[in-house]
């Protein structure tokens, strides 16, 4: 559960982690500008593989200055930030992390989302910690719990769209929300697992017996919560037998075509070695980001290279017993003759259209969890899909019409 923080030590941890990224930043930049300055003076061919090379002479040896010189001035201010952060710590009264502003909170998620695992591996302040928090008083918990996991770029506050947040709201149900927040930048699997382990033992603690589970996830959160429940469920944790109902929001099951095109344009870089060194901007994007390629759920998933264009996931069928909804948006209009909700290939040219455009980031097919190749489709009854029309990606938290059909489909029986 969420614990407190100091306000001004925590300004200071966003102040050494910007620094950091500061400096890492000019490090990289030097990295490429070098390597583009050594083909060039090598001759290289134009098209081709061409292994870096440090440049030398004088050339080398600016450049090795540059990187020396930021490291040192990066390493003195870190240590300056961090002595008087101690002090801070020590000296002054702790308020809730829930009086931290929100925009900072948003800035925070989408630096994190989108170099969150640059952030952990280098132990930047800034990387997000994997934690269950709870806006409930004790007298409020009660033993349904509602489990909403955010998606890619953002956190647990930002549940609350338009003045809706779908997890209060369902509250009334009966249920007790409880938000995971988590650092989107890092593998899907790694965040999976640590979910996992985090929900065995806030179970444990609950105040009272915890009757049922039911768990909503946004976009990639959806994603992390199969991945929870498969590894859970692997490891023989007792709190996958508790859930009852799992509802996807616009996740991208099979992929989104944003990723698979980035990843086409990193690869399509290395073409020339003229051009090679930028695709280390193009790789900057996070573990988390190329990981919706295609929908990874499991650390094997990635094992062959998280740049693999191929799609090598292993099939992970939904979880058994557990009543598995979709909810997937689409740009486009409602149909109005009486065709069904799920574009079929006999649909008009503007139905499939916006089928695939699905909410602006995920196509429809994907968001319900079918697939051409029976091994990979998730096989969600007809029942348990709907697509919500004329809702972007960022608006199936706040549309009335989504809420309605999250209000149906849990309503505790």
């Amino acid at each position: 559960m969420a614990g407190k923080r100091n306000r001004p030590a925590a300004l200071l941890d966003d102040v050494r982690g910007g620094v950091r990224l500061v400096i890492d930043g000019v490090a990289g930049v030097t990295g490429m500008v070098e390597a583009m300055h050594g083909r060039i003076a090598r001759r290289a061919p134009p098209l081709g593989f061409v292994a870096d090379a440090p440049t030398t002479g004088i050339t080398g040896l600016v450049y090795r200055s540059v990187r020396a010189t930021t490291g040192l001035v990066g390493r003195s201010l870190d240590a300056a930030l961090a002595g008087v952060q101690s002090m801070l710590q020590a000296s002054l009264r702790t308020v809730p992390q829930e009086q931290a502003g929100p925009l900072r909170d948003a800035v925070v998620a989408a630096l994190n989302g989108v170099l969150g695992d640059h952030l952990e591996r280098t132990g930047n302040p800034l990387a997000i910690p994997l934690e269950l928090r709870s806006r409930s008083r004790g007298t409020e918990t009660g033993g349904h719990v509602l489990l909403l996991i955010h998606g890619l770029c953002m956190n647990d506050l930002q549940w609350m769209r338009g003045g809706h947040d779908h997890g209060q709201a369902l509250a009334a149900l009966g249920y007790t929300p409880l938000y995971l927040r988590y650092n989107s930048g890092r593998h899907v699997s790694a965040n999976g697992h640590d979910l996992a382990v985090a929900l065995e033992e806030a179970i444990r603690q609950w105040p009272v017996p915890v009757e049922s589970i039911a768990i909503v996830g946004h976009s990639m959160g959806g994603l992390v919560a199969r991945s929870a429940m498969h590894q859970a469920a692997q490891a023989g944790m007792a709190w996958p037998q508790r859930v009852r109902t799992l509802v996807f929001l616009g996740t991208p099951h099979h992929g989104a075509p944003l990723e698979r095109g980035g990843n086409w344009l990193h690869r399509g870089l290395g073409i020339s070695p003229y051009v090679a060194p930028f695709t280390r901007l193009s790789g900057l994007r996070s573990e988390g980001i190329t990981d919706l390629r295609h929908g990874n759920l499991l650390e094997q998933d990635w094992k062959g290279g998280r740049f693999e264009s191929r799609d090598a996931r292993a099939a992970v069928p939904l979880p058994h017993g557990v009543h598995c909804y979709a909810i997937a948006g689409t740009l486009g209009p409602a149909q109005d003759d009486g065709s069904p909700d799920v574009p079929r290939p006999s649909a008009g040219a503007r139905a499939l259209a916006a089928a695939w455009l699905g909410d602006g980031l995920v196509p429809v097919a994907s968001a319900l969890g079918r697939h051409a190749r029976r091994t990979r489709d998730l096989h969600i009854p007809p029942s348990h899909q709907w697509i919500a029309h004329g809702v972007d990606h960022l608006d199936l938290l706040a549309s009335q019409a989504v809420f309605e059909r999250l209000r149906r489909w849990l309503s505790l029986r």
